[in-house]
């Protein structure tokens, strides 16, 4: 007699009861602002690069109705992430709208379209809330980071972060971590150049391992519900992203809620066209970066 097939998404390939997360909150709101970008990493977990449209731009008329809404459900803050979110004509109009509600955070990789628009980013400063920018710079060795984001990016992020600082505004910097790092010991070369560079040497500094590209099939152990109570408790999973955030999407023309920043290219964490739809969700603990949350406590957030 055959066996009845289990729904993957609710049972591991073995048969037991998957992982999962409960929101509680929506204190975060991310927005993905479109997958183009004018730098082309090959390392890129969004897989961005000049002319993408795997996720379309977006606008202001696309966002304001779920800034609206999250406002309503309590959110502390809006986040936005790329692509290159400065490539998009909108964004100083979203990023003003955002700020006259919420405090909000842009990640970015500081170079050309940065400064390009530092006259537009500079009246953000004038706004209700802080607007503060998160810079990428993957290795404290320029050839190294310039491997992956090509010549010259190196020298204008360090450029960008520095006029970003200069012009009032909260910045921090994302780099890459070696596999089994000592976290104050990747930190500290960043440290240093923070002095070479006339930065506060305190700036804030998130880590991310190596997540891989959208559609990577990556063989990671699955997380189970036993996972979840044996290794986390209720207040470690409250810590998880998916637990107090969300992100908007633009795809195929259509805003919808995914789970987290980190499983847009998978359309089972499409999770609905409101917040308060996508409140009610569980979050199934199935894509082989909830693994590198679970296993490293890796998180985009800076709440």
């Amino acid at each position: 007699m055959d066996m009845p097939t289990r729904d993957p998404q609710r049972f591991t390939t073995t048969g037991e009861p998957r992982g999962y997360i409960q929101p509680h909150a929506l204190r975060e709101l991310w927005f993905h602002t479109g997958t183009a970008c004018n730098l082309a990493c090959p390392f890129c977990l969004e897989g961005s690069k000049p002319g993408d449209n795997r996720l379309q731009r977006i606008t202001l008329d696309d966002v304001r109705p779920f800034m609206d809404e999250a406002v309503g459900l309590g959110v502390e803050k809006f986040s936005f992430t790329g692509g290159e979110p400065f490539i998009v004509k909108d964004v100083v109009r979203i990023l003003a709208y955002a700020q006259s509600l919420r405090p909000c955070l842009v990640l970015t990789n500081g170079t050309e379209p940065v400064s390009k628009r530092m006259h537009q980013i500079r009246e953000l400063r004038a706004g209700r809330h802080p607007v503060s920018f998160r810079v990428s710079i993957d290795w404290p060795e320029r050839h190294r980071h310039e491997a992956g984001r090509g010549p010259g990016s190196w020298a204008a992020a360090w450029q960008g972060l520095r006029e970003l600082h200069e012009a009032g505004f909260g910045v921090s910097l994302a780099r890459q971590a070696e596999a089994g790092e000592d976290r104050a010991t990747g930190d500290a070369p960043f440290r240093a150049l923070f002095r070479t560079h006339g930065l506060p040497e305190d700036l804030t500094i998130v880590s991310f391992p190596d997540f891989g590209t959208p559609g990577e099939a990556r063989g990671v152990p699955e997380i189970t519900e036993s996972c979840m109570t044996r290794y986390q408790d209720e207040a470690s999973r409250r810590e998880f992203m998916c637990a107090f955030s969300k992100m908007v999407i633009k795809k195929a023309g259509r805003m919808r809620v995914y789970a987290c920043t980190l499983v847009d290219d998978d359309e089972t964490y499409d999770q609905g066209g409101s917040l308060a739809e996508a409140m009610n969700v569980r979050v199934m603990l199935g894509h082989h970066r909830c693994y590198t949350c679970f296993a490293y406590g890796a998180s985009c957030s800076e709440l």
